[in-house]
C-alpha cells in the first residue's frame, strides 16, 4: 500500500475502530448465493505466496532484477493456467517510470455474446520497496502482506476462471508494478485502456489480506460509500463479508491504492479490499513482513468466500453494482 507509514505511528496508538457490518437482508431486491463447488487450495497459496515474498526477489522494487524474477514467475503462471496475455504479451510496460517496468496482465473473454463486451478488472500490485540502504541484520522488505498477499488472492481467481470458465463478462487480471511509486503502473495502464475505448463495468483491487481481523466481518471496502458494491458483495456470498472500518473513511484509503487511478479515468466502481485493520499487522514496509507471518489458513477462506461474488460480478445480466455518489 502506498504511502501509508506516515499515518501509523498515531493510528496504532489508539485504534478501536467500531465494528459496522452490513446486513445481507437489508436491501429490497437480495440476490441468490451462487453454490461454488469449486475448492481453493491451502497448498496452492501457500506455495505460491512463498516464492513471491522470498529472499530471492529482493523486495520486488520496481525497475529492480529482483521485481523482474517475479515478473516471469507471474507470466509462467498464466501460461501454465491457460490466462492468455492481453496485449500482445503479458507485459505492459509503464509509461511513466525511469527504467523499463511492466505490469503483468492476462485477459479471458467473457463466454456470453454481448456482456463480454463488457470488462471486470481483479488486481493486486506486485511491486514492494526493495532493500533497506545502510542497515545490518535483515534488510529485504519482502512484503508478504503488501501486496505479495493480494497477487496470491488474484492469481487464485484467474485459476478459478480458467479452469470453471464460469465469466460472461470478459476478465482482465493485473498485478501492477509502481504501486509503491506513486499508483504509476495503474496510471499508466488506465491511460492505454481509455484510448481503446476499454469497457469498464468494476474493479476489485485486493491489498494487503494477509492476516485476519477480529471483527464481524471478513473484509472491508475502500470507498464504503462511494458505491454499492459491499452491500452487493454480501448478497453474493450470504454472509457479512464486507464491513465498514471506520479508519477507512478517516485516511482515505480509498485514493491510496491502485483502484484510485481506475476510478479517476473511469468514474465506475472501483474499489480496494483489504483485511489489513491497523491494529492486527505492525510490520508495514518493514522487513519482518515475511511470509512466516502470514495466516495462510485466512488467506485461502478469503480466497474461497470471495468465489460466489467475482462469480456473480462477471456474470449478472445487469450491472448490479452502481455509483452512489
Amino acid at each position: 500500500m502506498k504511502k501509508l507509514y506516515f499515518l501509523l505511528p498515531f493510528v496504532l496508538l489508539g485504534c478501536k475502530s467500531q465494528n459496522v457490518s452490513v446486513n445481507v437482508k437489508e436491501s429490497a431486491s437480495v440476490s441468490q448465493p451462487v453454490e461454488i463447488a469449486y475448492k481453493v487450495e491451502q497448498n496452492e497459496v501457500s506455495d505460491f505466496l512463498r516464492y513471491l515474498s522470498s529472499d530471492e526477489l529482493e523486495g520486488r522494487e520496481t525497475g529492480t532484477a529482483g521485481i523482474e524474477k517475479a515478473a516471469v514467475f507471474l507470466e509462467d503462471f498464466f501460461e501454465k493456467n491457460n490466462v492468455k496475455p492481453y496485449f500482445t504479451t503479458y507485459r505492459d510496460m509503464l509509461t511513466n517510470f525511469k527504467s523499463p517496468a511492466y505490469n503483468i496482465v492476462g485477459y479471458l473473454e467473457g463466454s456470453d455474446p454481448e456482456l463480454k463486451k463488457e470488462f471486470v478488472v481483479l488486481s493486486a500490485h506486485y511491486d514492494h520497496i526493495g532493500l533497506l540502504k545502510n542497515k545490518q541484520g535483515d534488510v529485504i522488505n519482502n512484503g508478504a502482506n503488501d501486496d505479495a498477499s493480494g497477487v496470491t488472492v488474484v492469481a487464485e481467481l484467474a485459476k478459478y476462471f480458467a479452469k470453471t470458465k464460469s465469466n460472461k463478462r470478459s476478465i482482465l487480471f493485473v498485478f501492477f508494478a509502481g504501486e509503491e511509486k506513486g499508483l504509476l503502473g495503474s496510471k499508466s495502464l488506465v491511460e492505454k485502456l481509455k484510448k481503446k475505448d476499454f469497457n469498464l463495468y468494476a474493479q476489485l483491487n485486493i491489498e494487503m489480506v494477509g492476516v485476519p481481523m477480529k471483527r464481524d466481518y471478513l473484509a472491508y471496502i475502500t470507498g464504503f460509500d462511494k458505491s454499492n458494491m459491499a452491500q452487493k458483495i454480501n448478497e453474493y456470498t450470504g454472509k457479512n463479508t464486507i464491513g465498514f472500518l471506520p479508519k477507512e473513511a478517516e485516511y482515505k484509503l480509498f485514493y491510496r491504492s491502485d483502484n484510485y487511478s481506475f476510478y479517476d479515468v473511469f468514474k465506475k466502481p472501483c474499489q480496494s479490499i483489504s483485511t489489513f485493520d491497523f491494529e492486527n499487522f505492525e510490520f508495514y514496509h518493514h522487513p519482518s513482513d515475511e511470509f512466516q507471518l502470514m495466516n495462510i489458513p485466512h488467506i485461502t477462506k478469503f480466497t474461497q468466500e470471495f468465489l460466489p461474488a467475482v462469480t456473480q460480478i462477471a456474470t449478472t445480466p445487469t450491472q448490479e453494482i452502481t455509483m452512489t455518489k
